[in-house]
Parts: C-alpha cells; structure tokens; sequence
C-alpha cells in the first residue's frame, strides 16, 4: 500500500502546503490551513518505451459523434447540448433548497433506464416521500443506496451495472485512503477522482451533486471543476417560482443555453415559453415598466423591466437593483445625466426584472433607460412597445446580435413596436411589427414622450 504523508490544504481554495501558515498565499484567507493525510506513491512512474501511444497528426485523427441519451426534460437536454454522453461526469450546484435533488429525483423516477440513486444526506425512507409527492410515474429500476463510503458504492455500482449514477452529494463522501474527514479538499479530490475513473471506464453517465460557499462558488477544490466533463448552476430567487439551469462548463456542447423550471407542489415543473409567464398581464398602464427582448444562447425571451425614481428624502440617493448588475445600472444613471441631461443625481432608483430573473445581456439597457424615463416623467410607455440596445458611454444606442431572433420573438407575442439600434443589419423581409430605429438616448426620448 502507498505510504501516507501529512500536507497542510488551504479550505478555500485547495491549496497544498508543506508546512502550516497563518495566510494562504493564493487566494489571501487567513487560518484556512488544515492538517490532512495524503497519499504519496511509493515510487516513480516513468514513461514504459513499449507504451502503445505514439504522435499523431490532428489530420489523421478519426471522430465519431458522441452517443447521447434524451432525458425526459427538454430543457436539461437544450442545457447539456442534446442529451446526456456517454461516460460523462456531470457536477450539478446550488443553494440548499434551490431544487437540485428534486430534479434528478424527477429524471431518476421517469428515465427508462436503469437508475442508481445514491444519496449520503437522506434515508430511503425520505427519498421514497419525496419521490410519492413528485410524480405518480414509478421507475421498477430505479435502485436507492444510502451510504457515504466510496468503497462500497463502487462496488455496488459495479455488481449493479446501472445505466445512470447519481451521487447526492460529493461533500458526503468519504475514502478509506483518505484520513480526513468528510468535504475536507483532500476527500473530495481522491473521491471525485475514483468516480470519474468508473465512469469512463463503465462508460457510465454520472450526475454529482455540490454544495456551495456563501459566495456561490462550488464548495470544495477548484480542480473539482476542472476534472468533471459538464459543470450546472441551478439557481434562483427562492421567493419566487422561477429557477434557472444554466452550464458554466460544458465539454459537449455550448454553455450559452439556459434551461427554465417552475417550483410547484409536485415539483419542478419545465417552462416551454417563458415569455408569456413572465410578462405580467396589467390591467391599467402604469409609468416605469417596460418590456425587453433578451435573448439567452438560441432562445429569445421577453422581460419586463420595473423602475421607480423618488426624490431622496433621507439626503444619500439609494442605487438598489434586484436581476440587473447594480455598477451598470450606475453607469446608465450616469450616462443619463451627462450625456441627455436628465437630473437623476438627487433621486432614488430602484429597479427590478420579475420573476425572479437574473441576466446579463447589454441588450436590456435601452429597457431599462426607458423604465427610469418613464418613472421619473410619470409618463407610462404604451404595452405594446418594447426595446432591444445597448447603450454606450457616449449615450449612443449600440447595436445587439442575433436581432431578427428577437424581432420575431416580439412579433410572435404580439407587440406592436419594437426599438432599435439604426446600427443594427435588419433583414430585409417584412415583419408584422413595426421597428423603430434610433441613435441617441436624445432622439429615442422624444420618439416614446
């Protein structure tokens, strides 16, 4: 057996010391320094000069499209690029409580596969009341297993033969090479490592579930990330019904896609057209909403924008914003009053995507501008309008991609107008709503007031 070596592991970052210190000099925290045993090998692995493996050239490579397997959630197959390959180890993060085990329980209980369900946090007793309240479909092969050793889910793995693996979660996991305790970054590198092997060696597909920092980080050793073929975020508000599936990682297709769910009494219930939830159905026009066309990897959607503008009564004016990146908002109030002269330094702002949504495309910024418009003249934008720009430091209106998506995503639920970027290459082909093109923040103002 290997001889075992103590080393000093940095809790934060995973960071291995020989000796210990009072600050880890890579990621700069003080006293996350813990004593670990590791395993050292006993000896040195050379290259064997009968080694199979020779260089090739890139030309003479021969590929073939890798197997997938369809789920029965459409929006997880959209998110990993198809469906689930073959071999594939898959680390799935989120807050406690977001949903993460609710919905692999789901794919567990309606894949007609052969499932094994390995859960180190429950008892089979509570993952069978769970499973009772989700869905009446009942897999015959789904086979639950509540245990932490890594040894001996190998080794019921193996005698099992699944067709699916699912680990609830990696932090619960512990090897007897190992002796440290549980979520300690040593267990979790010698853990990960030993699953991914089984998984490329059974060409088995495996799902892990991580827990997360208070900063929304995967908990545990960065590597963890690296050595995983797909890496998912699910998140979410959960004050609202709405969560996000999105890939930060994705060996097999792309990370742009988002995948979104609902949170009802029975579960996770999949969104097909998130524009029509999320769009709140007004039954009088009110100042400081307006409606948005994002677009998040090949799917449009449309959101609606909240904004309230108040004159600051308590002196410092309050920059709040729920959904939408508070330094750029501060960059739009800025560009406001610079550049179009509008006097929003001595008021309150405070802004808000519905639903629960959080994003990031430049897109929104001229709906955003409009919202605050809006709120601070009292001045209601028509129901039927909505924008897609961005906007630049020098207040011009700077044009999106992929706007024809967008256009007919708008069209398609009915709008009337849609504003635009001039900048912007319009097809030529004739839509059934009207677009307006603008180019400042000046001209884009007298065409909605």
């Amino acid at each position: 057996m290997a001889k075992l070596k103590t080393a000093y592991f940095c809790q934060n970052c995973g960071t291995q010391y020989s000796q210990w210190m009072g600050q880890c000099k890579n990621c700069g925290q003080w006293n996350t320094l813990a004593e670990e045993i590791i395993e050292k090998p006993s000896h040195k692995s050379f290259p064997s000069s009968k080694s199979k493996q020779h260089v090739i050239n890139i030309i003479e490579v021969e590929t073939s499209e890798e197997p997938r397997i369809k789920t029965p959630s459409e929006e997880l197959n959209r998110v990993l690029g198809g469906g689930i390959v073959l071999g594939s180890v898959t680390l799935i993060g989120g807050e406690p409580g977001i949903g993460k085990s609710t919905l692999l329980l789901q794919l567990a209980l309606k894949m007609k596969k052969k499932i094994f369900y390995v859960s180190g946090e429950e008892s089979a007793s509570q993952i069978k009341m769970r499973a009772d309240r989700l869905t009446d479909i009942q897999n015959p092969n789904c086979f639950l297993y509540t245990e932490t050793s890594l040894e001996k889910i190998l080794h019921e793995a193996k005698k099992l033969e699944p067709d699916f693996v699912i680990i609830d979660s990696i932090q619960t996991l512990q090897s007897q090479l190992i002796e440290s305790s549980p979520g300690t970054v040593s267990q979790i590198r010698e853990c990960s490592n030993e699953i991914i092997k089984y998984a490329k060696e059974n060409s088995t597909p495996v799902f892990l579930v991580g827990h997360i920092t208070k900063d929304g980080q995967i908990a545990g050793p960065k590597v963890l990330e690296h050595m995983v073929d797909v890496v998912l975020n699910f998140d979410g508000d959960r004050n609202h019904l709405f969560r996000l599936l999105r890939a930060n990682k994705n060996r097999f297709g792309s990370t742009s896609e988002i995948g979104i769910y609902e949170m009802v009494a029975q579960g996770l219930r999949e969104i097909r057209n998130p524009s029509e939830i999320l769009i709140t159905k007004k039954f009088e026009e009110l100042s400081g909403n307006a409606v948005a066309v994002t677009l998040e990897g090949n799917r449009p959607m449309l959101l609606e924008i909240q904004a309230l503008v108040s004159t600051a009564v308590y002196g410092t004016p309050q920059r709040s914003s729920t959904g939408f990146d508070a330094k750029r908002l501060n960059m739009l109030l800025a560009v406001l009053e610079k550049r179009a002269g509008f006097q929003l330094g001595a008021k309150d702002v405070f802004l808000n995507i519905t639903g629960g949504i959080k994003t990031d495309d430049p897109a929104l910024d001229l709906a955003v501008v409009a919202s605050i418009l809006s709120s601070n003249e009292d001045i209601a934008i028509p129901e039927r309008y909505c924008f897609a720009g961005e906007i630049g430091l020098s207040g011009e209106i700077r044009p999106v991609a992929q706007i024809e998506q967008r256009i007919s995503e708008a069209e398609k639920l009915g709008y009337e107008k849609i504003f635009v970027s001039n900048l912007n290459k319009i097809p030529k082909r004739k839509f059934g709503i009207r677009i307006e093109e603008v180019s400042k923040i000046e001209d884009f103002h007298e065409r909605i007031f």
